[in-house]
């Protein structure tokens, strides 16, 4: 594992747990904004699972690089998996995080592929691999 590698998880590890915690408090409101109006759980039932949820993959991210593997790999599924919130920010109109013009809510789709792959190059699963010894 490269240096690089070990920055990337260490930081979107760290990431994660801040944003899950914010999930959890201080932001909770903005977070009910990416909720799609038509997914089936209430709003606050979804930003609290979802803030455990990424509090324990950033944590394990971190704490665990034996497992990184699984791990990054179980993080860029979960931010395939809450993609459909931000499509449906972007076609609601809803606000959040400053996201308030379909502009900037159109822009920010392009950002989930990027957290994808700095989950997959922090787990070690993409990006040049040193020969075994």
């Amino acid at each position: 594992m490269s240096i690089a590698q070990t920055v990337a998880r260490v930081g979107l590890g760290s990431v994660m747990t801040f944003a899950g915690i914010t999930h959890l408090t201080v932001a909770r409101e903005e977070f009910q904004a990416q909720v799609p109006g038509w997914f089936p759980l209430d709003e606050d039932l979804v930003v609290l699972g979802s803030g455990v949820a990424e509090i324990g993959l950033g944590a394990a991210f971190v704490a665990l690089p034996g497992r990184r593997r699984q791990i990054g790999i179980a993080l860029a599924l979960f931010f395939v998996a809450i993609f459909p919130g931000n499509i449906a920010q972007y076609v609601e109109g809803t606000d959040g995080f400053g996201l308030d013009t379909d502009t900037k809510r159109f822009v920010r789709l392009f950002f989930q592929p990027l957290l994808v792959l700095w989950a997959l190059f922090g787990a070690g699963v993409l990006g040049r691999r040193s020969p075994e010894r």
